[in-house]
């Protein structure tokens, strides 16, 4: 009888999930393109921006992935300091 009204409609989000893939492609390439200053400095941007158009779970999924690619940086250049130290 009653229509069950959501605060989204279905295509709200598939877009959310467009801008959410299009952020952690942003990431990846400021990851690869970008030193690691200027890469947190990226990475602080995006979440800002993303912030504004993403739902909460959406942000937090993003936030995930940006701290995930902001360790696998860390890692990867302290194991590079650690071979050129040899």
């Amino acid at each position: 009888m009653f229509e069950e009204v959501s605060c989204c409609s279905q295509g709200e989000l598939v877009l959310n999930e467009q801008i959410l893939q299009a952020c952690k492609e942003l990431l990846d390439d400021a990851k690869i393109g970008c030193a690691d200053l200027v890469f947190k400095e990226v990475c602080l941007e995006i979440l800002s921006r993303a912030h504004n158009v993403l739902n909460q779970r959406q942000f937090k999924q993003l936030a995930a992935y940006a701290s995930l690619k902001m360790k696998e940086r860390m890692s990867f250049e302290f194991q590079q300091e650690m071979t050129t130290q040899r």
